[in-house]
């Protein structure tokens, strides 16, 4: 029993002995650690565990069997793993080691980790053991494996967009796929948080839509009537669903539809007279659409074809217009304004205007003749004819403007100017000559603007055997010329007729004229230049332009003679449109004719391809020429007065208008100046708010006319003179008739004023004339401002002869000299009878006044005494009552007024009537200075009291300064 016992134990002593050589020999390190080749892992940005695919594990052969059957092992450092070792530069990783014995273990992050600035990591790794002994001698290490880290994303970022503001412009009427495209950016490192997955339009009810890439279109057709700009709020989201941490603005203006034409232009042009020059389009551009311009033309026409004869002109009448161009002398008007000197037009219709000239109307029945003697032209020498005409296409008849023809017996044309078939033929047969050869008789011009119903100026210069023809400036040569013989010898007497011809065999008028017809002027012996046809012709408006001196030399402009068109022509459009900015109007007139001026702007744009690629449409406006301010021409002096007999008939005769004086003025509202002043008006008139004056003004007139009132001139004994030699100076000429005389030329108030200072009248037998009158009117602007009637009347004064009138000779001085010295004072008094006027005042006149004063004497004591014992009356009943209560009347002052006017009491002939009907009460007011004497002596003598005797004192006379 015992013998087995110890068998066993000797068997398991062996086993023990056995394990422990086994262990000895397993404590030599042999073998390295073993891991993977190769490790891919995934880290959160928050987090600092990696996950490896496979898992960090560290194998060793040295290391024992884990487990063991039936006895536990003690295990040895040599299967140990120690640690692992990361090699690279910055990794930011660590490994860190789980369990030794099975050699698991982990890498973790050493900080937290951004993605987005590093997404992915690379470097290696190895494992080592424990080694050999107590120090870890002789350590075994694994190879290098590549770990390949990725950083997984969070969302921890929210879209921004690009852009602060978007903008974009759409033409109205249309819908785009595509307006414009916002953009949101996420700083995100992953695709899935990095991307904007949508777009979304806040502003709620807008006809805008917006898809998931950031394209904006519109949802209708958009009008700029409507809205002019959209304001829309647009925000983004990424794929993680974060908002864009700023909503963006995107503003989207609409356009009206694009029309190529010309911008910033006001059809209406307002223009004040006396105002210069004034800008048409200072605001103005032309709007291409953006296309690709190469050339611009662009003409301007203003049109004033239906003022006055084509354009504002001077409106005096075509004599004047003459002399004021620097023609000479010569000239006849042979369709002057009707007139007392010349009334052969009266019968015409005409214009019934005086904005402009008269313009005189032949309807193809009508005619006139003037009067022999007006024009002796000699066909020898040369002579011009100027007409303004306005001409329609017509019948095919002649129709004559101007003919001098035979008077009786013969229907033969001397010269003729016609019309036919819109052709200006001019007719001039020569007169009888020895040589009776063929001669040049008649010349054809073939003209559109004989036809076109417009005004043309036409001037014939007619210098034998050549003829020129100038129409609104331009000259035009004959395209036919036909010859004919010269007018056999006769002794009949010429007709000159307007308006058609006069058939002297028939004694009937032919070839009538249908049309209108102005300023029909022949210069007999002058042959007219061209600067005067141009002055004649030239517009006193038009355009006109300053050129910058940026652009002068980009731009090309171009007018036309009257300056009513020009043509601008250029490749820059800015240039262009400056130029255009400072195309102006011009009306030089003192006194415009008012209205309307129409305007067009007619323009052509051209490409690259030099065709008209944009087609722009006219601009069409008006100048609305304001009405001028109208002179008030007032004529003012001495309108009543007497002069002697002598003196109408002496050499020198009696001046009508020696203190003459000739004013115009305009009236103008302008506003308060002061704050007073309106605060005044405020109290008065709260919608008083401008205050009308007068401004005198300074102007030409180019008609006086003095006309006799009552009986014409008796050329016998009475006529009407003028200094003929300040006439001259003046360059103004006179005509006068038995109605009076007119003065006619363009020329200053001023220089009127002294030729009617001289007009005198002369009368060579005064025994019947009492009194004449005259009247003066003057004008301006061939009648359109007249000034007042201006009425004179002249009394004459006859003196009695002392053989006839011998008894009454001491008593003729003390009438007639007063009179003489003072005849100024007897305005509106006529001398009826000159006899009675130098002998009955005389005699009569004494006793009348000897009879009123002592009448009026009577009178006035009889109320002196009544008023004194009314005086003294109540002086008794007040004697009880206090001092206060006196009257006193001791500053009473009666004064009497001795003297009325004599323009009062004479006024007119109907008061005067009544005066005689109540002629006593007359006389009690009509108090002279040998009255007031005569007063004074009754009134000293009367008994009167202490202030009866003070008052007199105060109605005594003082006659010092009294005339006899």
């Amino acid at each position: 029993m015992r013998f087995r016992g110890n068998k066993q134990f000797a068997s398991a002593v062996g086993l023990v002995l056995g394990l422990l050589c086994a262990v000895e020999a397993a404590k030599v390190n042999k073998h390295k650690p073993w891991i993977e080749t190769t490790y891919h892992g995934i880290v959160t940005e928050n987090d600092d565990k990696v996950l490896l695919d496979p898992p960090l594990i560290a194998l060793d052969k040295d290391a024992p069997l884990r487990y063991a059957e039936s006895f536990e092992v003690t295990l040895t450092e040599e299967g140990e793993i120690c640690g692992f070792r990361i090699h690279g530069q910055n990794v930011p990783f660590e490994a860190v080691v789980l369990d030794k014995s099975t050699g698991e273990g982990v890498i973790k992050a050493k900080d937290k980790l951004d993605c987005e600035l590093q997404k992915e990591h690379t470097f290696t790794i190895q494992a080592y053991d424990c080694g050999e002994g107590p120090d870890g001698a002789n350590m075994k290490k694994s190879h290098k494996a590549t770990v390949h880290i990725q950083v997984n994303d969070i969302n921890e970022y929210s879209p921004v967009f690009k852009e602060k503001t978007y903008k974009a412009t759409v033409i109205e009427g249309k819908k785009y796929d595509s307006i414009m495209k916002v953009e949101a950016v996420d700083a995100d490192c992953s695709f899935q948080f990095s991307q904007i997955c949508s777009y979304e339009i806040v502003t709620p009810d807008v006809p805008f839509t917006i898809d998931k890439d950031g394209f904006i279109k519109n949802t209708e057709k958009l009008s700029y009537g409507k809205e002019h700009m959209y304001k829309l709020t647009v925000t983004a989201y990424d794929c993680g669903k974060n908002r864009a941490s700023e909503d963006v603005v995107v503003k989207i203006s609409v356009k009206p539809t694009c029309k190529p034409s010309w911008q910033g232009f006001n059809k209406r042009i307002e223009y004040e007279p006396g105002t210069g020059s004034m800008a048409l389009f200072p605001s103005m551009h032309l709007e291409t659409c953006d296309e690709p311009i190469t050339s611009i033309r662009a003409s301007i026409e203003l049109e004033t074809n239906h003022i006055g004869k084509g354009c504002d002109r001077d409106t005096y009448s075509e004599k004047s217009l003459h002399k004021l161009c620097g023609a000479s002398s010569g000239t006849v008007e042979l369709l002057p304004a009707p007139s007392s000197s010349a009334n052969w037009t009266l019968g015409l219709p005409t214009d019934n205007g005086h904005d402009s000239d008269q313009v005189f109307e032949f309807n193809g029945t009508q005619a006139i003749k003037v009067p022999d003697g007006m024009v002796s032209t000699s066909l020898k020498d040369p002579f011009t004819i100027s007409v303004w005409m306005r001409h329609g296409p017509g019948a095919h008849e002649k129709e004559t403007i101007l003919c001098k023809s035979d008077k009786t017996d013969m229907n033969r044309h001397h010269y003729s100017l016609y019309v036919h078939n819109c052709r200006v033929i001019f007719l001039l047969r020569q007169d009888p000559s020895e040589a009776e050869n063929y001669k040049p008789a008649e010349f054809h011009w073939k003209l559109d603007q004989a036809c076109d119903k417009e005004w043309h100026h036409y001037v014939l210069n007619v210098e034998f055997p050549t003829v020129s023809l100038f129409v609104d400036g331009t000259t035009f040569e004959p395209f036919l010329v036909t010859e004919d013989y010269p007018l056999h010898t006769s002794k009949i007497e010429t007709q000159l007729t307007v308006g058609a011809c006069w058939q002297g065999g028939n004694a009937r008028m032919a070839q009538f004229f249908r049309g209108n017809l102005a300023g029909l002027i022949i210069r007999s012996g002058k042959l007219e230049n061209k600067k005067v046809i141009d002055c004649l012709y030239t517009c006193k408006e038009g355009l006109d332009v300053q050129l910058p001196e940026e652009v002068a030399s980009a731009v090309k402009v171009e007018f036309n003679p009257n300056q009513s068109s020009l043509t601008v022509e250029g490749d820059d459009i800015d240039a262009f449109d400056k130029v255009m900015q400072h195309i102006s109007y011009l009306n030089s007139r003192q006194f415009p004719t008012p209205g309307i001026r129409h305007l067009r702007i007619s323009t052509t744009v051209k490409c690259f391809n030099e065709d008209a690629c944009v087609t722009v449409p006219d601009a069409e406006g008006y100048v609305m020429v304001l009405q001028p301010e109208e002179p008030k021409i007032s004529l003012s002096g001495i309108d009543h007065f007497a002069r002697s007999a002598a003196e109408f008939e002496s050499q020198e005769g009696v001046t009508l208008f020696p203190e003459l004086r000739i004013v115009s003025t305009i009236t103008r509202e302008v506003e308060a100046d002061t704050e007073s002043e309106a605060t005044e008006g405020a109290e008065d008139d709260p919608t008083v708010q401008e205050t009308v004056v007068s401004e005198e003004i300074m102007h030409n007139l180019d008609t006086c006319e003095v006309s006799v009132v009552g009986d014409e001139l008796d050329g016998e004994h009475e006529s009407l003179e003028v200094d003929t030699t300040l006439l001259q100076q003046r360059a103004l000429e006179m005509s006068s008739s038995n109605l009076g005389l007119v003065i006619t030329g363009v020329n200053t108030m001023a220089n009127y004023e002294q030729v009617l200072h001289l007009i005198r009248y002369k009368n060579w037998h005064t025994e019947a004339l009492f009194d004449r009158k005259f009247k003066l009117v003057c004008s301006e602007l061939n009648g359109r401002y007249i000034s007042n009637d201006f009425k004179v009347e002249v009394n004459v004064i006859h003196t009695a002869s002392p053989v006839e009138h011998a008894n009454n000779a001491m008593m003729q001085p003390n009438f007639i000299n007063p009179v003489h010295h003072a005849s100024v004072d007897l305005s509106g008094h006529n001398l009826v009878n000159a006899h009675q006027a130098s002998v009955v005042p005389s005699a009569a006149t004494i006793v009348i006044v000897v009879c009123v004063s002592f009448l009026v004497f009577m009178i006035i004591l009889g109320v002196f005494r009544i008023r004194a014992a009314h005086q003294r009356t109540m002086r008794d009943q007040e004697n009880g009552k206090e001092n206060e209560m006196d009257w006193d009347d001791s500053a009473l002052t009666i004064t009497v007024n001795p003297m009325e006017t004599y323009e009062d009491q004479h006024s007119s002939e109907d008061e005067e009537e009544e005066e005689e009907e109540s002629e006593d009460g007359e006389e009690e007011d009509d108090i002279t200075s040998a009255e007031s004497e005569s007063s004074e002596d009754e009134e000293g003598g009367e008994p009167e009291d202490q202030q009866g005797a003070s008052r007199q004192q105060q109605l005594e006379w003082d006659d010092s300064t009294l005339t006899y």
